[in-house]
């Protein structure tokens, strides 16, 4: 139907990636041009093409511009193309939310399972966004955050929901009546106080069924242990288990004690037969809505654990079971000092001797509980930072080198086309590069990081496809209205060119989520803080090294307002998210 022109056009789009064309463009050839748009130009591009117009004046340029925007009937923000291609975790253009559940509206103290849970689903599903990601469900302990955990396979008892508890016949109108806590932020000491003896009137009432009995038998490797833990716990008044005597503080020499103990090892086997009953119950509604649920697994685990406790030889420990050096990561962005996290870290060498066993079945146990899984800190795989234990900041730590495509090598083998998402933020080097091309994992693209400079990795004109995901900021980041008030100089500069002047509109937030979304990243996704147009006073999650008021935000009654549900639908349906 056409000559070798349009072709030759095509070429010549191909090779003038900057828009300098070697020859004047009629206006036929721009109409030819037009009809390769799906195949020629990425959405960047014809952001850059719309800035050249802008700039140069040129009659030309406007013609080129106005026909790719009219191609994909865009008046600006519009793509020429999309990413075609399935990424690694399955599938094409999607959008996701990044939403705690213990941010979730409840009368509970916290966001529970169940109903909270359901309500969140039904918002996703009426925005069309495909991809609910949360922060780790793990149980959290002194500073309340879920990447401190004092258990890597169990779940956090505080989300098991007392009105399904009621519904079950374990709980009686006082009970559930006392159960009730109605806060704006997260209760944790509170729910500290009362959760856990809330659930043992619940246990007294339950009956032994076969399906306990089956969860108890297939998830032994890790249960057994974690409920003798917990009951150790609340022997010794909840202090960390180096603090317990010998006879227990040991692992070895506790097992002579554990029959002393055989109810309160049922009960807290019962809480996380419950615990894991619930968020089944939460992952099949979801799954019935076409939710993707995204969970979020910490690279490291606290001191203060069923895992160190169970398996000292795993972690560099002196001949007194104290940690010798610990995790942290340098200063950055997020931190002048660098951060000091404090956990304990992995002896990797002892670890290869089994082919990575434990890390194998913690990772198998994650997609028990979600769909794709994000690991947090995947740099440290590559390389990890160690601070001497003892010191006050991350400042004077050292580098050592990771277990790397050793590691992954297991995880492929025993665990093939696992969905992962690899947080590769911070001192990302040239060996976490290697590792993450080697793998194959979506990276991480923060969008409040993108404009220290011209080239950056993080502006989504210069990503090289879609497999990759992009957010606006993160639960350890501002929250991008307060972000976007920091802004001056060069920084503000290069906001208003590569944001505010291609995605339009005066709420620079909003000009950022449709950075996120107009991008080729397969995925985007956006806090709900974000979308509610929250500042750090009222939406912030997480600061970093801030030992105090982390946590504990919760969304506000109204979250699902018609208004917000039309506007995300809106912006999932402009840039071709709602129905991949």
């Amino acid at each position: 139907m056409y000559s070798e022109r349009p072709f030759v056009a095509k070429r010549a789009c191909e090779r003038n990636c900057g828009f300098v064309l070697q020859r004047k463009i009629e206006r036929r050839d721009c109409k030819r041009i037009a009809v390769f748009a799906n195949f020629v130009l990425p959405y960047e591009k014809l952001f850059d093409l719309r800035i050249l117009a802008i700039e140069s004046k040129r009659r030309v340029w406007y013609i080129i511009y106005i026909v790719f925007a009219r191609a994909t009937r865009k008046k600006y923000t519009a793509s020429a193309t999309f990413c075609t291609m399935t990424d690694s975790l399955g599938f094409k253009r999607k959008s996701g939310m990044l939403m705690a559940v213990s941010s979730l509206p409840s009368e509970w103290g916290i966001g529970t399972f169940g109903a909270p849970c359901k309500r969140f689903i039904d918002f996703l599903s009426a925005t069309k966004t495909k991809c609910w990601q949360i922060l780790p469900l793990n149980p959290t302990a002194y500073g309340d955050s879920p990447y401190q955990s004092p258990a890597s396979f169990a779940g956090n008892h505080y989300y098991i929901n007392p009105q399904t508890l009621y519904e079950k016949g374990l709980l009686d109108e006082s009970e559930l009546k006392f159960a009730r806590h109605i806060c704006e932020k997260t209760d944790y000491g509170w729910l500290f106080e009362n959760k856990t003896a809330l659930l043992k009137k619940a246990y007294a009432r339950f009956k032994h069924i076969p399906i306990f009995e089956r969860f108890c038998d297939e998830n032994a490797t890790w249960l057994d242990d974690y409920a003798y833990f917990m009951s150790l716990k609340e022997a010794f008044g909840y202090k960390a288990w180096n603090e317990w005597d010998d006879e227990f503080r040991i692992y070895d020499n506790a097992q002579n004690h554990k029959s002393e103990f055989a109810q309160n090892i049922d009960f807290w086997k019962f809480v996380q037969f419950e615990f894991f009953t619930e968020w089944n119950d939460v992952r099949e509604y979801a799954h019935s809505k076409d939710i993707t649920i995204v969970g979020d697994m910490p690279i490291y685990v606290a001191y203060d654990s069923a895992d160190v406790w169970c398996n000292p030889s795993m972690f560099l420990l002196d001949e007194d079971l104290n940690p010798t050096v610990v995790a942290g990561c340098p200063p950055d962005a997020y931190a002048e000092d660098g951060q000091l996290w404090g956990n304990p870290i992995y002896d990797y060498d002892k670890m290869q001797e089994d082919g990575y066993e434990w890390w194998i079945e913690r990772i198998k146990q994650s997609f028990k509980m979600y769909d794709i899984l994000r690991i947090d800190h995947f740099r440290g795989f590559a390389g990890y930072f160690v601070i001497k234990n003892g010191e006050k900041t991350a400042k004077d730590g050292k580098w050592k080198v990771g277990p790397g495509e050793k590691l992954f090598d297991e995880v492929n083998r025993r665990m093939p086309g696992a969905k992962i998402i690899a947080e590769d933020l911070g001192h990302i080097t040239d060996d976490v590069r290697e590792l993450l091309a080697y793998c194959g994992y979506p990276g991480m693209k923060v969008l409040q990081f993108a404009f220290s400079n011209d080239d950056n990795e993080y502006l989504p004109r210069t990503y090289k496809d879609g497999n990759c995901v992009v957010y606006t900021g993160s639960h350890d980041a501002d929250c991008t209205y307060s972000w976007c008030k920091t802004l001056k100089g060069d920084q503000l500069a290069r906001f208003k060119k590569e944001c505010l002047r291609l995605c339009g509109g005066a709420n620079r937030t909003y000009a950022m989520i449709n950075l996120a979304f107009g991008s080729i990243a397969n995925l985007a996704i956006v806090p709900l803080q974000d979308w509610l147009l929250l500042s750090n006073e009222k939406g912030r999650m997480n600061t970093p090294s801030v030992a105090q008021g982390n946590w504990v935000w919760r969304a506000p009654k109204n979250y699902d307002s018609p208004e917000l549900i039309e506007r995300i639908k809106k912006t999932n349906k402009q840039f071709k998210r709602e129905n991949c």
